[in-house]
C-alpha cells in the first residue's frame, strides 16, 4: 500500500464514551491513522484521519526507532485533531520481510471420550503447537487452525460440542523475528500509546476488501505496499497461506531513478502520473519533460521507456508471488481459486497492473477497494486501495472488542435477545430453522473467542517484555 508492513489499531474514547477504533498503518512509504466506529447499519464511519511520511521503516522493518516514533506521533496527532478524540490503546498489526509461515499438524488424546469437546481441549492443542522449536531469534506470532479431525474421522471446522478420544488439527503457524517485533512494540509504546493486541496485516487487509463468499470460494489477496508485497490465500473461509515478498512500489521508483538518471522525487511522480505496467499502451513519440536541477536543462523522458522499466520490475514481483501460490500446493490455481486474485495496496493503483497480473497468472483479477464496509457518506478518498489495511485494522479492532466483551457493545444486544426469547416462548416452540440459527450463532461466537485467544498468546509475551523494559 505504499504502506505497510507494520500496522496498528487503537481504541479511542470519546466524551460520550462510545467505543471507537483506530487503524494505524505503519508503512515503508507513509503512516496513516484512521479513527472509525460502526454505525447502526454495521458499516464503518470514519471520524478522523492522519498522514505522515514514514522515515524509519525499510521493507516493513523498523530501522530507525526515533524517526518511526516521530512519524507515529505526527499521524496520531493529526487524526486526534481532525476528530476531537484522544487515542488510548493500540492493536498492532504486523507484516514485513521477516515474517514467514509454516504448516504443522498436531493432536491431543482425551481421557474421557464420552465428555463433550470444549474450548479447553482446543486451548490445550494450541498450547502444544505454541511450544514448537523455532530458529534462533524467531518467535511464533499466530497459531491458526485449519480443520479439526475427531478420532481420525471427517474434517470439521467446529469441534466444540462433539465427542471423541483424539482431537487433531492442521495449523497455519506465522513466525517472525523477535528483534523486529520488539522494535515495533517499543516504537508504539514510546509514542505514548498502550498496546492492547496484535494481528497479522494481510488478515486485516482481507477484512477490508474481501467478502465472505470470496474467502469461501478461494481467493489470493496480493497487497502491494511500498517496501513489501504481502500474500494471503483463503479457501473454505479459512486463511490457508501467508507470505511476504521483500519488494514493493519503492523498488519500482528506484529502477526509474536509475534507468532515467533522475532524482527520486521526480521518479515517484513519473510512476504515479504517467507510469503503466503495459508498455504497448504508450506510443513511441509520447515524451514527458522533467525540470532540470538548479535551473539546468530540462530532461525528456519517453513514456514507452518508462513503462518498460516499470513492466520489468512488476513482472518480477508478480512472478515471485505466483510462485508462492503454486508452491503452497496449487498446481492449477485457476481451479482452486474460484474467486481469483484481488490486488490492493498503493501498488494496485498502477495503470494496467490488473491486465498484467491476469496475463502472467491466467487467473481473473480485480482491484480491492475497502468501500464495501465504509458508510455511504464516507469521503471517496478513503475507498482507495491505499487505505485498505488501515480500514481493515479498524474492523479487526471493533471485532476484537466485541469478542472480549467490551461493555458498550455487549450490554444492549443481550437485553434485546432476552425479550425476543420471552415472546417466542409465549407464542410457541422455536422452529427447526430457528434452533439451527441459534446453534450456528453460538458456535460462531465460541470460535471467535478461541481465535482471539490464539492471537493473544504472543501479544501477552510482547507486552510483558515491553513492561519489563521500562
Amino acid at each position: 500500500m505504499g504502506h505497510s508492513h507494520f500496522t496498528t489499531t487503537f481504541n479511542a474514547i470519546g466524551s460520550n464514551q462510545e467505543q471507537l477504533a483506530v487503524g494505524l498503518d505503519i508503512g515503508t512509504t507513509k503512516i496513516v491513522a484512521i479513527i472509525g466506529k460502526k454505525n447502526e447499519f454495521g458499516k464503518i464511519e470514519i471520524l478522523g484521519v492522519g498522514n505522515a511520511k514514514s522515515l524509519g521503516v525499510q521493507r516493513g522493518v523498523v530501522n530507525n526507532i526515533t524517526k518511526t516514533i516521530e512519524s507515529i506521533q505526527q499521524a496520531v496527532e493529526q487524526a486526534e485533531n481532525s476528530s476531537g478524540l484522544k487515542i488510548k490503546e493500540v492493536m498492532v498489526g504486523i507484516a514485513g520481510q521477516h515474517i514467514r509461515s509454516i504448516q504443522h499438524s498436531d493432536y491431543i488424546s482425551r481421557n474421557n471420550a464420552e465428555e463433550v469437546i470444549d474450548e479447553r481441549d482446543i486451548e490445550l492443542l494450541v498450547s502444544q503447537v505454541q511450544k514448537l522449536a523455532m530458529l534462533p531469534g524467531e518467535e511464533i506470532i499466530h497459531v491458526l487452525p485449519q480443520e479439526f479431525k475427531i478420532d481420525g474421522h471427517q474434517e470439521t471446522h467446529e469441534p466444540i460440542g462433539m465427542y471423541g478420544s483424539r482431537l487433531e488439527s492442521h495449523f497455519h503457524v506465522v513466525v517472525g523475528q523477535s528483534a523486529s517485533i520488539k522494535n515495533l512494540g517499543r516504537c508504539v509504546k514510546s509514542a505514548g500509546i498502550d498496546l492492547s493486541g496484535i494481528t497479522l496485516e494481510p488478515i486485516a487487509s482481507s477484512d477490508a476488501v474481501l467478502s465472505n463468499e470470496e474467502k469461501e470460494a478461494g481467493v489470493a489477496l496480493i497487497d502491494i505496499g511500498g517496501g513489501t508485497t504481502d500474500l494471503a490465500i483463503f479457501k473454505d473461509g479459512i486463511i490457508r497461506h501467508t507470505a511476504v515478498i521483500p519488494f514493493g512500489g519503492n523498488i519500482i521508483t528506484d529502477d526509474i531513478k536509475e534507468g532515467c538518471s533522475i532524482i527520486e522525487k521526480h521518479a515517484e511522480l513519473l510512476k504515479v502520473k504517467f507510469g503503466s505496467a503495459w508498455p504497448g499502451e504508450n506510443k513511441e513519440n509520447e515524451i514527458v519533460s522533467i525540470p532540470g536541477l538548479r535551473g539546468g536543462e530540462p530532461k525528456e523522458i519517453s513514456l514507452k521507456n518508462l513503462s518498460k522499466i516499470i513492466h520489468a520490475r512488476v513482472v518480477e514481483i508478480i512472478e515471485q508471488v505466483f510462485a508462492e501460490i503454486k508452491a503452497y500446493g496449487y498446481d492449477n490455481p485457476k481451479k482452486k481459486l474460484i474467486a481469483g486474485i484481488v490486488l490492493t495496496g498503493g501498488g494496485a493503483q498502477l495503470k494496467h497492473i490488473k491486465q498484467l497480473v491476469e496475463y502472467i497468472t491466467g487467473i481473473d483479477t480485480r482491484i480491492g477497494f475497502p468501500n464495501e464496509h465504509l458508510a455511504g457518506n464516507s469521503d471517496e478518498e478513503f475507498s482507495s486501495p491505499i487505505y485498505a489495511t488501515a480500514v481493515g485494522l479498524v474492523i479487526q479492532s471493533l471485532k476484537n472488542n466485541k469478542i472480549n466483551g467490551a461493555e458498550l457493545f455487549q450490554e444492549a444486544p443481550k437485553e434485546e435477545v432476552k425479550q425476543e426469547t420471552v415472546q417466542e416462548t409465549e407464542i410457541g416452540i422455536p422452529s427447526v430453522e430457528e434452533e439451527k440459527e441459534i446453534l450456528r450463532q453460538k458456535n460462531e461466537a465460541s470460535n471467535e473467542k478461541i481465535k482471539s485467544r490464539y492471537f493473544d498468546t504472543f501479544f501477552n509475551k510482547l507486552k510483558a517484555f515491553l513492561d519489563n523494559a521500562e
